[in-house]
């Protein structure tokens, strides 16, 4: 699929100030520039331009004619950013300034059939597009939203310097309505908080354990930064490879069975889960490509994971106020799994698992990585503090994120979603996963370099399969 890039942000900044500058002359008494953070520059710099893609695949078809006005009386359309443009001032600091909305601009409409495969592939390959080839222009507020006609589904693109994933689910459930209760916004599953990642009781040993771990993953992240990287596999990336086109997967699966494996390991979390698939699903696909792998029993394999870091529940986030905290507020970790053989319980990649993050939550290495970027940015400016990052990405094999959605059925706007699917713009790692919840499942959105991994359904399917056979093993012994 052929698409013509628009103009890049770079490009288009120093359009955007001369054209609004007269307008805003006017209304500075009234409104006054604000800022872009720190910690949102990132994702504004060339080397890790951030595009969120959200995909809600409905049920019946989507109702046209109510579209346009249903988007001006969203609350989507009170927050400062989604209604700014962003602007460059002489001394090269990026600023939002205040513009009027043509929401006829931000909506694209796709009428034909994107290609005779099934709706869930030519969606697929259309977000894999959109994540390769297509930035957001500059030229009005960075966001979009794409109407995939006869595939009934509806694409949200927003600038991740708008916020986080946490922040942009609720900006995308804002437009949804429960179906219970048609004058209420879904919440999500769970509420989700900083604490969730911090000791929630303190003691001298637990203490004692925060400080040694937290030096233990600083070291660790700063030799990462510095020379340390995995071993290369048939599925490493590295510098350049987020310019080559990609393929997406989607890989689901149903939260009961997930419930029921955690279940079976004490104390164990969703997380856990997640991470014990994705070490047996990688795993088992390396396998498949032993002959370039060259890893052996027990080889390390990084990732790179978000981790939220506000101060509140997910679910104060719903409704979208404008007072809401809004941006990028995350740290990283670095989530090692280890390659290993098909093992006799399968429960174990998710044991091995859990005991590795809970080191990590005794630990301060997210908050560590989020003041470090800040401050790096601060007083250095963007360009060390997106080599940081690009340096970390290098040097480690994937990015995975796990975002909770509604656990009930809801419509978007009276037309019920089937499916929540969510992936980014291409990064230098050659496997990108996103999984967001939903009514009862979770779908993993499988984001790979095409020429490093040319079939991602494969992989998808051995991530459904290590969760079957960790339910086949939980009910086996359960009997």
């Amino acid at each position: 699929m052929q698409r013509i890039k628009p103009p890049s942000i770079s490009q288009t900044l120093k359009l955007n100030n001369q054209s609004t500058m007269a307008e805003d002359h006017r209304n500075s008494k009234e409104i006054r520039d604000e800022p872009v953070t720190v910690v949102d520059r990132l994702f504004l710099h060339p080397r890790l331009h951030q595009v969120i893609n959200c995909a809600m695949v409905c049920d019946g078809e989507i109702p046209l004619h109510s579209i346009k006005s249903e988007i001006q009386n969203s609350l989507l359309m009170l927050h400062p950013k989604f209604r700014s443009l962003m602007v460059r001032d002489s001394g090269g600091r990026e600023y939002w300034r205040r513009t009027e909305i043509d929401v006829d601009r931000h909506l694209i409409f796709i009428h034909r059939r994107l290609s005779d495969d099934s709706d869930e592939d030519a969606v697929n390959d259309y977000l894999a597009d959109l994540s390769h080839s297509s930035p957001l222009s500059a030229d009005k507020p960075l966001w979009e939203i794409h109407l995939l006609v006869a595939h009934k589904t509806v694409v949200f693109r927003v600038h991740h310097a708008l916020g986080d994933g946490v922040y942009l689910m609720a900006m995308v459930l804002s437009n949804c309505r429960r179906i219970d209760d048609p004058s209420q916004t879904p919440t999500a599953i769970h509420s989700v908080k900083t604490s969730s990642f911090m000791p929630r009781r303190w003691s001298v040993v637990t203490l004692l354990k925060t400080v040694w771990f937290t030096v233990l993953y600083v070291l660790e992240t700063t030799s990462t930064l510095l020379w340390r990287r995995d071993k290369r596999t048939a599925v490493s990336g590295g510098a350049g490879v987020e310019l080559r086109p990609r393929k997406l997967a989607t890989a689901r699966f149903r939260l009961d069975d997930m419930k029921a494996v955690k279940r079976a390991v004490p104390n164990s979390t969703i997380n856990d889960v997640l991470f014990g698939i994705t070490s047996s699903g990688l795993s088992r696909y390396l396998d498949t490509r032993s002959s370039t792998n060259g890893l052996k029993e027990g080889d390390r394999i990084t990732g790179a994971v978000p981790v939220n870091l506000r101060q509140h529940d997910s679910s104060g986030l719903k409704n979208l106020h404008p007072n809401t905290p809004q941006g990028n507020r995350f740290g990283m970790i670095l989530l090692p799994i280890y390659y290993h053989k098909r093992s006799l319980d399968p429960l174990d990649s998710v044991k091995k698992a859990k005991a590795i993050i809970d080191r990590k939550k005794l630990s301060l290495e997210a908050f560590f990585t989020y003041v470090l970027c800040f401050l790096v940015a601060y007083f250095f400016g963007t360009k060390p503090f997106s080599i940081f990052n690009y340096r970390i990405i290098c040097n480690t094999m994937f990015t995975i994120s796990n975002v909770v959605g509604p656990n009930d059925k809801m419509t978007l706007w009276g037309n019920t979603v089937k499916h929540i699917r969510v992936t980014t713009s291409a990064l230098p790692h050659a496997i990108i996963m996103h999984m967001v919840s939903y009514a009862g499942y979770a779908d993993m959105q499988i984001l790979v370099a095409k020429d490093i991994i040319p079939d991602p359904k494969i992989l998808a399917k051995y991530f459904e399969e290590a969760l079957l056979e960790m339910k086949e093993a939980v009910a086996a012994a359960a009997k």
